[in-house]
């Protein structure tokens, strides 16, 4: 979908297809596995919310200096995903995540920010449209910072550089015009992975990654580990959040601890169950966030607010939360590890505000 025309922005877009040529020529055997993939059946799920609840928190730490920062999607989507329509309406999935906090009056306050972007996002007070990362980010990045998105779906890509346009589109309508050199937004069709490497150091030596792939294919899993890799050798200082999914493979579930072996200043890994296994064993009901060079205030505030989110969020008694942090210094040293693991006792709330 495109963003409905209240939407107020100030990028400007740069969309290249060259990337993604490159890449399909390069990679033919991953086309089909990587077009299975939509995140408009995923929108708003208690996975996004964890997701952008911990991405808004980071940006608005970056926003506190003066000097601009630089946020790169590689894994960007669509943008923006229509709840009432389309794939999201197929299996409900915002039903066990943005649904159930839509209309609650009791929020701590780090998460109330969180549900004000999306708030924004539906002035008629009815849940309709929920946001992907790069509107998340684009709400709350200054005119100075910098947003670079990448995605390879051919689809999604299109819809989000229309997105974005529709944003550029309606600021120039409004009489706003950039204040600052330079394209504030940069889309292109190509493999994030492999275009992270161009864009580090960023200029201002300041800047957040955000690695999101489908995992749909396990050499996500080995890519991930091997880009952070390399990325921190470019750009030590960077912030970098990686979300996962908790899965029963093998692979999902070794992530976190080969994530912690990497050579960083720090990490922090917070995860969200909403309940026990289905009995059909399907579906997606835990999810994490690897945060390395975290900033110092996070670990409290994620203490604040998971509590909350499995309490409102849970399904059952095996609803819980887990939040560790801790240093890894050198290759082969062990990290020392802060692991304090939460399963607050809890009511399940089994009810959805559409």
């Amino acid at each position: 979908m495109v963003l409905p025309d209240f939407v107020v922005g100030v990028p400007s877009v740069s969309f290249s297809k060259r990337l993604f040529i490159q890449w399909k020529d390069a990679h033919p055997h991953r086309i089909f596995i990587m077009l299975s993939y939509r995140h408009g059946f995923h929108a708003g799920n208690h996975a996004d919310v964890l997701k952008h609840f911990v991405l808004i928190e980071l940006l608005q730490y970056l926003g506190q200096k003066d000097t601009a920062y630089t946020y790169i999607d590689t894994h960007a989507g669509a943008g923006l995903y229509a709840l009432d329509g389309g794939y999201a309406s197929k299996n409900a999935e915002y039903e066990t995540g943005i649904a159930p906090l839509w209309n609650k009056t009791d929020l701590p306050a780090a998460l109330q920010n969180y549900l004000q972007v999306i708030k924004e996002l539906n002035p008629s007070g009815k849940l309709r449209y929920y946001p992907g990362s790069p509107y998340c980010a684009s709400k709350i990045m200054r005119e100075q910072d910098r947003l670079r998105l990448f995605e390879l779906h051919p689809s999604e890509i299109k819809i989000l550089a229309e997105n974005f346009r529709k944003q550029e589109a309606h600021a120039a309508e409004q009489g706003i015009r950039p204040s600052t050199r330079g394209k504030r937004v940069m889309i292109s069709a190509g493999d994030g992975f492999e275009s992270l490497k161009a864009l580090l150091p960023p200029p201002s030596r300041r800047g957040l990654v955000l690695i999101d792939p489908p995992y749909e294919v396990k050499d996500d899993y080995r890519r991930v580990k091997e880009v952070l890799e390399d990325a921190l050798k470019r750009f030590s200082t960077g912030t970098y959040a990686v979300w996962y999914p908790i899965l029963n493979r093998i692979e999902s579930r070794q992530l976190p601890e080969r994530l912690k072996r990497i050579p960083a200043n720090g990490w922090l890994n917070v995860s969200l169950t909403i309940s026990g296994p289905s009995p059909d064993g399907f579906g997606l009901r835990s999810s994490g966030m690897f945060v390395i060079n975290p900033p110092w205030t996070l670990a409290a505030t994620l203490q604040q607010v998971m509590p909350y989110l499995v309490s409102a969020l849970g399904k059952d008694a095996e609803a819980s939360f887990t939040l560790e942090s801790g240093e890894t210094e050198t290759i082969g040293r062990a990290a020392k590890v802060h692991k304090p693991t939460h399963k607050p006792t809890h009511k399940p709330n089994h009810k959805s505000v559409r």
